[in-house]
């Protein structure tokens, strides 16, 4: 069989690796000329929730990119404003230790292959069209495209193109393939009928910050800097698409954190205003470019989809990552995308597909924002396991642990260890 995935980020290759796992031809197309999309300017992991989904997946079998960020973390076990035991993975090189992972798995991936369209007959999508005209052949397809871009999504719902790493104008927009099969996308809002929301952080070269900051940096991996009260902006806050760093803390104060670059936890801040701290009279942004007036936008393409992360309406089509939810972060795309990769194999199969139970964070996450996304005030909130309403949901149904041992009982008692590991074909 052949499952064919619609982009490169977290989401697209843990649905490679667990689709190949299970014994398909995998296929993952990315627009860019890198894999990892957002993810190479994130690298927060294992921050509060996130670091019982993250062993929850390693139980279940999916936990080969956690490894990965495990191995590549350049701090662990540290703590900032509102989140604990995070590790941050050195985002300059991240993405050629993943695409060797894939390689050597024999995952076809084709970079700077952006997919322009589909063929549909009934229910099904018989395959892809790539923007060179090519035709691609499928028997399932995996949507992880996220909801960011094209370029007239920053620039109708936010401050224009920012010039993040994701590239619109050089790789050209992205598309939704649940759209393109006739499926309405559901889409994210904000306070004010505003839709979409503002990516959450900035990257500094950490060469432009005074020796002292980078010191620090590289010595506990964050640094908390505070604001002139004159320049401390609350409202701002409302338009972070990350709420799990939504507090006070973030507003009166700078705080960077250590990912190979300087990692700003805000939307966006003016240049000249950031110069005035002592310390960073000579900050310089990477990522992104317009980081002085704004960022990218998300969260303007969902498809709806069940619990097994199969698109309705659509029989041969999964999704994964921020086109699967709401959801905010790496760890959330990695878990969504393994058990999209998984069932993509079992429909194909004729077998029945994997729900995963409510008792797991990981389960309780997915069906969670499924229900939420139904609602207008639900469509409102973010999802994540690191902070915001569900990691309180985590706690108050007593899913939220970091001990290890009790992460494996959870999933032994339901018959799932090692459940994405196994062969299907």
């Amino acid at each position: 069989m052949k499952i064919t995935i619609v982009g490169g980020g977290w989401a697209g290759c843990a649905a490679a690796i667990s689709a190949k796992k299970a014994g398909a031809d995998v296929d993952l197309f990315e627009k860019t000329d890198l894999l990892l999309g957002l993810g190479n300017v994130g690298g927060i992991m294992r921050n509060n929730g996130r670091y019982t989904a993250s062993e929850e997946l390693i139980c279940l079998g999916g936990g080969d990119l956690i490894k990965i960020t495990d191995d590549c973390a350049r701090h662990r076990n540290i703590n900032f404003p509102g989140h604990e035991h995070a590790s941050l993975y050195d985002v300059n090189i991240i993405e050629g230790v993943v695409e060797r992972y894939l390689k050597d798995m024999d995952i076809n991936v084709h970079l700077i292959s952006r997919i322009s369209d589909i063929e549909k007959e009934d229910n099904k999508i018989k395959g892809i069209y790539i923007s060179t005209g090519e035709f691609i052949k499928s028997d399932v397809i995996i949507e992880t495209t996220g909801s960011t871009g094209p370029m007239g999504n920053c620039l109708r719902y936010g401050n224009g193109c920012s010039m993040c790493i994701l590239r619109c104008p050089a790789f050209g927009p992205r598309i939704s393939i649940s759209e393109r099969a006739g499926i309405e996308d559901i889409q994210g809002e904000r306070s004010g009928d505003i839709l979409g929301a503002f990516s959450g952080s900035c990257k500094l070269a950490k060469e432009s910050l005074s020796k002292e900051i980078r010191d620090k940096l590289n010595k506990d991996g964050v640094v908390v800097l505070q604001i002139p009260k004159e320049d401390v902006n609350y409202d701002k806050l409302k338009t972070k698409v990350c709420q799990q760093y939504a507090l006070k803390e973030f507003a009166e104060n700078i705080i960077l954190l250590d990912t190979g670059h300087a990692k700003l936890m805000t939307t966006y801040y003016p240049l000249q205003k950031l110069r005035k701290i002592p310390g960073m009279e000579n900050a310089k942004y990477v990522d992104p470019y317009a980081g002085s007036k704004g960022n990218s936008i998300r969260y303007l393409s969902v498809a709806p989809r069940d619990n097994t992360l199969k698109v309705k309406g659509i029989d041969n089509l999964f999704c994964a990552g921020e086109k699967s939810g709401l959801f905010v972060g790496h760890t959330e795309a990695i878990c969504t995308g393994t058990l999209a990769g998984n069932n993509a194999v079992r429909y194909s199969l004729g077998m029945p597909l994997l729900t995963l139970p409510r008792s797991l964070a990981i389960g309780d996450l997915i069906a969670y924002a499924n229900e939420k996304s139904e609602t207008r005030e639900g469509r409102r909130g973010r999802y994540t396991f690191a902070g915001s309403q569900f990691f309180n949901r985590m706690k108050s149904l007593g899913l939220y642990t970091i001990d290890k041992d009790e992460i494996k009982k959870r999933v032994d008692k339901i018959n799932l260890t090692d459940i994405f590991n196994i062969k299907l074909v």
